[in-house]
């Protein structure tokens, strides 16, 4: 051969039509345009999470891309019996060239929802493990002081038996009520929220489970099992098992996270755990287990309620259906706070198990009283008559 003979390829030809070729006001901006920020700079969380799902009403413009077996697509609005403004207006009808409209197609309330947080993947990595992290390293600290061994012997019980018990509550709701209603909420913003609350509990029931295997290693005579009897029969947790148990049998996503949120925890779960727990364990000698509970409190106090407030405040305040709304909360709540007080009172047997105990049952069942009633009027909501019980 005297020289390469030269290959016969196509050779490419350029139209202006391949992707990122047109040139528009704000095509070279690093941050996206196409929503309204809550403030007057849109965050990095509103990047990466608003309207993010997507929406025929907003953006979608050939609509929804799949359907469930019953005909159901995407994210229907009807999956809650609450309503936000624009949720009655109809998916634009769509011809040749109607894609893409943008802000003046029909959109509803439901995208106006920020959670204060701003959770998104990023920051649910972060913060889960570095409070797994920081747990422990107080349980190894606690191993090698071998503070364990300070426990009175009635605590011993107290923690397999009642501390154990918790974590089917922190597994039941955050599996099953939380886990499902993040898929039925209808925006990116709702999903990411819920979902870390999801989270939240399912990692506070890991956190107790693995807690309860180094109690079995550490303590002589530690019933590592004691707590699946005290789950399935003790009289005192059978109040608090039928309400959690009901509680994720929740069609409604609204009503399953306003159901927990704003009455279950206030009223059942910070109860048991900071009126009873973090107040008996340090006069028994135990200085680990509020660690863990702490943990679990700040995750409700200072994020799933601080998403659940706003997330709920929009809604009544809405501007179609405020009414609407409120009317229908009044009823959850006619529903649900009779049914948490109850279950409140049945642990009442446990306050007088320690040795050393907590401020009285009745006390710290007004303090939890006081509190959820703060929350409902932050709402402004009534509290029903059934509380006084």
């Amino acid at each position: 051969m005297t020289g390469t003979e030269e290959r016969s390829v196509p050779k490419p030809v350029f139209t202006d039509a391949e992707a990122g070729a047109k040139v528009f006001p704000d095509s070279d901006a690093r941050r996206f345009t196409y929503f309204n920020p809550a403030r007057r700079k849109q965050s990095h969380y509103e990047d990466v999470t608003v309207e993010v799902q997507p929406d025929p009403r907003h953006y979608l413009s050939q609509g929804w891309l799949y359907a469930f077996a019953d005909g159901k697509a995407g994210y229907p609005l009807g999956w809650t019996v609450l309503k936000a403004w624009g949720s009655d207006r109809p998916e634009p009808e769509r011809g040749p060239g109607s894609g893409g409209k943008g802000y003046d197609w029909p959109a509803h309330g439901w995208h106006e929802f920020r959670d204060p947080n701003e959770e998104w993947e990023l920051t649910l990595y972060r913060y889960n493990a570095n409070v797994v992290r920081q747990l422990n390293q107080n349980v190894d600290a606690a191993r090698q002081a071998k503070a364990f061994e300070q426990w009175n012997p009635n605590w011993v019980d107290f923690v397999a038996k009642h501390v154990g018990a918790w974590m089917h509550v922190d597994h039941g709701l955050g599996l099953y009520l939380f886990a499902n209603a993040n898929r039925r909420a209808p925006t990116n913003m709702h999903n990411n929220a819920i979902s870390v609350n999801s989270m939240h509990r399912i990692r506070a029931a890991q956190d107790l489970a693995l807690y309860n295997l180094t109690l079995t290693e550490e303590i002589e005579g530690f019933d590592g099992s004691a707590h699946l009897e005290t789950w399935d029969a003790d009289p005192a947790w059978q109040g608090v098992r039928e309400t959690a148990e009901q509680l994720t049998g929740i069609w409604d996503w609204c009503e399953a996270i306003f159901a927990a949120n704003v009455v279950f925890e206030p009223l059942v779960g910070e109860l048991f755990r900071s009126n009873l727990v973090q107040e008996a364990a340090p006069a028994n000698g135990d200085f680990v287990t509020p660690t863990l509970v702490g943990a679990e409190e700040f995750d409700y106090s200072e994020r799933d309620l601080r998403y659940t407030k706003p997330m709920f405040d929009l809604l009544v305040n809405d501007r179609q259906y405020a009414g609407h709304n409120k009317e229908i909360l009044q009823g959850w709540l006619q529903d649900w706070v009779p049914r948490c007080v109850a279950a409140a009172r049945t642990l009442q047997p446990l306050w007088s198990q320690p040795d050393a105990k907590p401020t009285r049952f009745e006390d710290g069942l007004d303090r939890a009283k006081s509190r959820f009633a703060g929350i409902l009027s932050d709402l402004g909501l009534k509290a029903p008559k059934e509380l006084g019980r």
